[in-house]
C-alpha cells in the first residue's frame, strides 16, 4: 500500500517478442502469444495504478492499451521510453555480431557510454531522452501509483539513475522478458527526492 505523499512507480518489460532475440530498438515488432501471457501474468496479482505510461512501441503499447482498457486506466505513449536505436545492428542478433564486429560488440557491452552503435543513438541521446520522460512522471505525480511498461534499456537505465548506480555497469542488470520491478519514491519538505528499490526482476519463471 502506497503511504500519503509517496510515489510508487512499477516497471515492466515487454514480453518476447516475434522475431526472435536479436537487437530491437526501433524495429518494431509485436508481442508473441506466450509474450502477451508473460505480461498479462506479471501485473495480474498488482492492485490498480493511477496512470499508465508506455513506449509507443508494439510490443509494449497494444498490451497497455488492452490492459488501461481492462482496467479503466488513463493511458499516455510516451516517445522518451522508446528504445535505444540500435543503428545497424538492429535485426542482428548478438552471435552474428560477434562474428563480424567482435571488437566493436566488446567495448558496447563493457561501456555502452563511450562506444555508439554504427549508424546508431550515442548513450548520451539516449540517456538524456529517457530521463525527460523519467523527470516529467517525477514533476507530475507528488504520490500514487504508476505503471510504466517499456523496454530493457529504458528501465535499466532508470533504475542505474534511482540508485546512483555506475552508467557504465548499466548491462550488468539482469531484466528478462515481463520482468517487474519496483521503484518508492519519497520526497521531504523541501522537495527533495529520495528514491529506493522495492523489489527488482519479479517475473515468470522461464
Amino acid at each position: 500500500m502506497t503511504e500519503p505523499g509517496e510515489l510508487q512507480i512499477d516497471l515492466l518489460r515487454h514480453g518476447e517478442t516475434q522475431g526472435g532475440n536479436p537487437l530491437r530498438g526501433r524495429t518494431d515488432d509485436p508481442l508473441t502469444t506466450k509474450g502477451w501471457s508473460q505480461m498479462e501474468q506479471a501485473v495480474s496479482q498488482q492492485q490498480s495504478w493511477r496512470q499508465i505510461i508506455s513506449s509507443p512501441a508494439k510490443r509494449c503499447a497494444d498490451f497497455a492499451t488492452s490492459f488501461a482498457n481492462q482496467r479503466d486506466v488513463p493511458l499516455r505513449l510516451d516517445n522518451n521510453f522508446w528504445e535505444m536505436d540500435f543503428g545497424r545492428w538492429e535485426g542482428q542478433t548478438i552471435s552474428d555480431l560477434m562474428q563480424r564486429e567482435p571488437d566493436t560488440l566488446s567495448r558496447f557491452w563493457q561501456n555502452p557510454m563511450t562506444q555508439t552503435p554504427p549508424g546508431g543513438e550515442p548513450f548520451a541521446e539516449f540517456r538524456q531522452r529517457v530521463l525527460n520522460g523519467w523527470q516529467q512522471l517525477l514533476n507530475e505525480h507528488e504520490s500514487g501509483r504508476l505503471l510504466v511498461i517499456a523496454h530493457g534499456g529504458p528501465i535499466r537505465l532508470i533504475l542505474a539513475v534511482a540508485l546512483g548506480l555506475p552508467m557504465e555497469n548499466l548491462l550488468r542488470l539482469e531484466l528478462p522478458h515481463a520482468a517487474l520491478s519496483r521503484i518508492r519514491v519519497s520526497r521531504d519538505t523541501s522537495g527533495t527526492l529520495y528514491p529506493s528499490l522495492v523489489f527488482h526482476n519479479r517475473s515468470l519463471q522461464e
